[in-house]
């Protein structure tokens, strides 16, 4: 890295608490791609694995005040490129946010991005629920992940696929404005 993408780094380390900006090639090595393994996959100046809404949003600000480009990634468990990074990207990684709440009344479950959908399922039985979507790679794909692909899997027959769980998205856009869908 140049100097000056150095220092841009920095600037976002500094604005995060530690241990949230993976700067080191070795380590980032794991977030340029997902299981395809695509060779032609670019390099990340950094990966951010933030912990709460605040630091996503503090991540796209500095993205978008350096003209960095961002890619999100989930568990890596996809087949698809979507977690592929391009020269220069930011990663941002949703591999931290997992907490699940689940409410048994209303039938419903808040589920951060990065908790995986085995988790989802056993939080649901445990409230007496069943959360059909099961991917082949269910116990270690993200929920964030399944999301964006719209996973489905054999249960998805009788039952439909991820969409068809969700009811609404908590985002935050380009612009850093947070939007629920």
């Amino acid at each position: 890295m140049t100097s000056t993408v150095v220092d841009v780094v920095a600037s976002l380390v500094a604005r995060l608490p530690e241990g949230v900006v993976v700067r080191e090639p070795a380590q980032l090595e794991k977030y340029r791609h997902d299981h395809l393994h695509d060779p032609s996959a670019g390099t990340p100046v950094a990966a951010a694995r933030p912990l709460d809404v605040e630091q996503v949003r503090t991540c796209v600000t500095w993205a978008v005040q350096h003209g960095v480009p961002v890619v999100t990634r989930g568990a890596g468990t996809g087949l698809s490129g979507g977690a592929r990074a391009v020269d220069g990207c930011l990663v941002l990684s949703t591999e931290r946010m997992r907490a699940i709440e689940v409410d048994p009344r209303a039938r419903v479950a808040r589920v951060e991005p990065g908790a995986l959908n085995v988790e989802v399922k056993e939080a649901a039985a445990a409230a007496g629920l069943f959360y059909p979507p099961d991917p082949g790679s269910f116990r270690i794909s993200s929920i964030g992940g399944n999301i964006a692909t719209n996973a489905g899997g054999l249960c998805c027959v009788k039952h439909g696929v991820t969409s068809a769980y969700v009811l609404g998205l908590s985002v935050v856009l380009a612009d850093v404005t947070p939007c629920l869908t």
